[in-house]
């Protein structure tokens, strides 16, 4: 079993043990950014572009998923709060950390993720944060930016966390200890 599979089944097997407890009123919020090679319209971003409909519409089908940021034309490429214009980002929120995963490790979302070098450049800093919202909130750009402020200066927590540390919702019973994972991103 390789090594995206085996994380991605011991982390469903873990987090499965958040499900039994009960019904959360809490849901996974997400950002990941990424600094692109060139505007969405040049050469070198042409197969990203070209996959963003269709990478899209696989969340959306995916189990667990409930809501992702987007503009009139379908996705968030045009938006861009920070002060690097090649800056992109990426929200979204999802039923619980186990629905992400699934989405992101065991879908055609990882053919795009394996392909990010030639889009994306490497960042040195978190470019992806978890977090707890109440169920049926949908986080603000600016209160995802600060989750990812926190992840950045204090390291994960229940307040901000990863795939690689993830913590349980905070109306979870009992003070379970975070999840921790070899995780290896298919992607690298």
């Amino acid at each position: 079993m390789d090594a995206e599979l085996r994380h991605s089944g011991e982390l469903m097997h873990t987090l499965g043990s958040f499900r039994e407890i009960g019904v959360s009123n809490y849901e996974l919020a997400q950002l990941n950014i990424g600094i692109i090679r060139g505007p969405m319209d040049s050469p070198v971003m042409t197969q990203f572009a070209a996959n963003l409909q269709r990478i899209n519409a696989v969340a959306e089908a995916s189990p667990g998923f409930v809501w992702r940021l987007q503009t009139e034309a379908g996705d968030a490429t045009a938006i861009r709060p920070f002060e690097n214009e090649n800056m992109l980002l990426n929200m979204s929120v999802w039923r619980d950390v186990e629905s992400l995963n699934r989405y992101v490790y065991s879908s055609a979302h990882v053919e795009i993720m394996r392909r990010r070098k030639e889009w994306f450049e490497r960042m040195r800093e978190a470019f992806l944060v978890l977090w707890w919202v109440p169920t049926g909130h949908r986080p603000s750009i600016a209160e995802a930016v600060a989750k990812l402020e926190v992840l950045r200066s204090k390291g994960p927590g229940p307040e901000a966390f990863t795939f690689r540390q993830a913590f349980p919702p905070p109306d979870s019973l009992g003070a379970e200890p975070p999840l921790t994972f070899d995780d290896e991103c298919p992607a690298t």
